[in-house]
């Protein structure tokens, strides 16, 4: 090999020098820097065409734009709000409804559907074959049916039940209706939200002792005892603060009246069919995500833990998942967003979320560009959240050399 080439070889530890940059279209590097131009100049000028055409044809048809209207009083009724919300609010106050109103089915149906999709998953591995099938029978047939279908027919049976009057009532004061669930609801006080944030004090002071007892673990060898710390930050500490504003503890009962019950906590039937729905049809995806995490540690790492006397349960909890969360992570945070994004199917059973109340609202006004650009800013800010919020857990529990 010519001595200019081994200079210019990497594995020789020395590169080429780099050439200065020549106005010929010969040079690769000026080629590609006349492309990348060209395409972004092309890429801006269909941007410039697309937004002049819109506002010219809006102008055309007298069709006004911005999001002044947002200022303005709905007049929409919401059968179900997170915070207080009449027809006599603005626009952006019943947006801000609907954006809640994703949120909470979509925050419950990421922890239900990962719950129930990591049992359902595990069991298609258990040595009980009838567990086994069964698992296996929920799996290729709740993801083989469209979600909108599913939707429907929850939907259809939550409004199959009896009214209010003959309404089923499993155990005590919770009662099944065509009305949707009541059940008993503790009566929200000062010293609850005190008790709740006490409790979050309580749980941030546990996770940075676990990690100054890690530290210490670390330097010395020694762990000092954790769980007495912890019940003390996350039990006693919240007790103590409700114990101090007086203890309330009130439990408001549902009670038939007329043709409706008053009192207690509801779910709608809206809420509920999307919530069964989602958590049903999104589960069966991750149950194979967790088997295919479980199958991908090797058989060896079962045979280790045995060996050293763990139970079943304790080589899959203590040993197995955790080396399995590495395969399980990535492909997991696909089915929260599409958890999310699926939740825009309430839209067919009248469960007033962010795409109903926004669809609403651009009937309204004929603010249609401003109303589609609100729904897709909500769900790229929650998608994005998410994503953020996995790829952050996901580099945590990597592997990491020493």
């Amino acid at each position: 090999m010519p001595q200019d080439a081994l200079a210019a070889d990497p594995r020789y530890g020395r590169t080429a020098p780099r050439r200065g940059l020549t106005l010929s279209w010969r040079d690769p590097t000026m080629r590609s820097i006349v492309w990348q131009i060209v395409i972004i100049g092309l890429v801006g000028f269909v941007v410039w065409w697309l937004v002049a055409n819109t506002m010219r044809n809006l102008e055309v048809r007298k069709i006004a734009t911005g999001f002044g209207f947002l200022s303005r009083e709905a007049g929409l009724p919401i059968g179900e709000s997170m915070i207080p919300y009449s027809p006599a609010d603005t626009y952006a106050r019943a947006l801000l409804v609907g954006v809640l109103n994703t949120l909470r089915v979509s925050l419950i149906g990421i922890v239900l559907a990962t719950v129930l999709g990591t049992l359902i998953g595990i069991a298609r591995l258990s040595h009980n074959w009838l567990l086994a099938r069964l698992a296996g029978i929920y799996v290729e047939l709740l993801r083989d049916l469209p979600l909108l279908l599913q939707l429907l027919f929850w939907y259809a049976l939550m409004q199959g039940l009896p009214g209010p009057r003959q309404a089923l009532n499993p155990f005590g004061s919770v009662f099944l209706s065509n009305r949707g669930i009541k059940f008993p609801w503790l009566v929200w006080e000062e010293a609850h939200t005190a008790a709740l944030l006490a409790l979050a004090a309580g749980i941030a002071g546990t996770v940075l002792l676990a990690r100054r007892f890690t530290a210490r673990q670390m330097a010395t060898g020694q762990r000092p005892r954790l769980w007495p710390w912890g019940l003390a930050l996350m039990v006693g500490l919240p007790a103590a603060v409700w114990a101090a504003m007086g203890a309330p503890f009130t439990i408001d009962a549902p009670e038939l009246r007329g043709f409706n019950f008053r009192g207690g906590g509801t779910i709608t039937p809206e809420f509920a069919a999307l919530l069964l729905g989602l958590v049903l049809y999104t589960a069966a995806f991750i149950a194979e995500i967790v088997r295919a995490g479980i199958l991908a540690v090797h058989t060896g790492q079962w045979e280790a833990a045995g060996a050293l006397g763990l139970s079943r349960g304790e080589q899959l909890r203590l040993i197995i998942l955790p080396q399995a969360l590495r395969v399980i992570i990535p492909p997991m945070t696909s089915q929260y967003l599409n958890i999310t994004k699926n939740s825009s199917l309430a839209v067919a059973i009248g469960y007033q979320d962010i795409v109903s109340i926004a669809n609403t609202t651009l009937n309204q006004t004929g603010q249609a560009i401003e109303g589609i650009a609100i729904i897709m800013a909500v769900y790229l800010t929650i998608s994005l959240s998410i994503s953020v919020f996995m790829n952050w857990y996901n580099a945590r529990i990597a592997l990491k050399e020493r």
